[in-house]
């Protein structure tokens, strides 16, 4: 079984052109009453589809951003499969949401903050470089990571005082939330793991 693999070309101001817009998704579900997290899916510089966290509104646990992105995308372009595309989401994705990605063929993978806590791509788990797909998805972290880790910082910690959540309801990293250190990613590809609180 052959490995596929796309590179799609980078490009560091239309990363975070497109992660400011994710971000504005995230403001939109943080709205809604949802945990504050936007994705979007890019191709060719085009947008195809985008989608934010709705799990709560919507009674359905695998509403995530990413997943609500990606629905939205095949109902878009009449496709379950994404060539040539990048998502960008400001959370480092979940272990479902990793597992669609490579599913739809999502060439390259750009994310904000790092998830130490549940992240599959860098910080708990690898799994966007596991071995046993036959597709490899090509990812970077750390894309305004101070933006994207404030919004989920301050959303949780406004939750907690007024008593909605405790404190295991959000990812921690020392500090209460999400990773802002774009480190946390380079150092997974360095060799060094990211240390956990």
């Amino acid at each position: 079984m052959g490995i596929e693999r796309e590179e799609p070309s980078t490009n560091p101001h239309a990363d975070r052109y497109w992660m400011r817009r994710a971000l504005n998704l995230a403001h939109h579900a943080e709205y809604l009453g949802e945990v504050p997290i936007g994705a979007l899916l890019v191709r060719d510089d085009q947008l195809i589809a985008e989608g934010w966290n709705a799990p709560i509104g919507s009674c359905d646990p695998s509403a995530h951003a990413e997943i609500v992105a990606l629905r939205r995308a095949g109902q878009a372009i009449g496709n379950y499969r994404f060539p040539g595309c990048t998502l960008y989401v400001t959370l480092e994705p979940c272990v479902m949401c990793v597992g669609a990605m490579i599913h739809a063929r999502i060439a390259r993978l750009v994310f904000g903050a790092c998830d130490p806590q549940r992240g599959a791509v860098s910080s708990r788990v690898q799994l966007a470089d596991a071995d046993f797909f036959n597709h490899r998805m090509v990812h970077s972290g750390g894309i305004l990571p101070q933006e994207c880790g404030a919004l989920l910082r301050t959303f949780f910690r406004r939750k907690r005082a007024r008593g909605e959540v405790s404190g295991d309801a959000c990812t921690s990293s020392p500090g209460g939330g999400p990773s802002t250190s774009e480190g946390c990613y380079n150092r997974h590809h360095a060799g060094e793991v990211p240390k956990r609180s």
